[in-house]
């Protein structure tokens, strides 16, 4: 059985995204780079919303000013199987495939068929699937950044009936 993980950088004050929706914080530096590269390199597949998938689209296609970090994340981004939680999307690229309804269903149905982990990517599709009870488990990535303002994990977004969090426990931190 799978373990969907849901991974989320934020700012020192709680913020993932800015008021207008926008994903204001700065790219990651080269050691969470790296660490989402080792990350990703290991998933069994990733279920995007809509809004983040668009984001990484951006390695869809290679780009002269990449480093070899960055060419190597983009291969194993794209070998990589997504599932995109989308109703307004009518189609999704190379290796993905489109989920438009019964969330419920078809996330649990991956989570019974595949091993290792399945990475949940943003903050609305990892509320939905947390009120489901889809969740395994939760890694907060800190930015050292203040946005001041915007969407936060710990307040109910649009259509929500309660916060991300369920009750937690912290499991491990580490520092660097």
């Amino acid at each position: 059985m799978a373990k969907l993980v849901f991974g989320m950088s934020q700012s020192l004050d709680g913020y993932v995204d800015g008021v207008a929706g926008d994903l204001e914080l700065p790219p990651p530096g080269p050691a969470l780079f790296h660490h989402f590269y080792e990350w990703v390199r290991d998933l069994t597949g990733s279920v995007y919303g809509r809004r983040v998938y668009e984001l990484m689209r951006y390695w869809d296609e290679d780009r002269p000013e990449w480093s070899a970090e960055q060419r190597d994340f983009a291969a194993v981004w794209r070998r990589q199987p997504k599932w995109v939680v989308s109703r307004s999307l009518k189609s999704v690229g190379p290796n993905a495939t489109l989920v438009e309804d019964d969330l419920e269903a078809v996330i649990g149905g991956l989570k019974a068929r595949l091993d290792g982990e399945i990475e949940v990517a943003g903050p609305e599709l990892a509320g939905s699937l947390t009120d489901l009870g889809l969740i395994d488990e939760y890694r907060l990535y800190f930015r050292p950044v203040v946005l001041g303002r915007g969407a936060s994990l710990s307040s109910p977004g649009p259509g929500r009936r309660s916060a991300l969090w369920p009750p937690t426990q912290l499991a491990r931190t580490r520092l660097g």
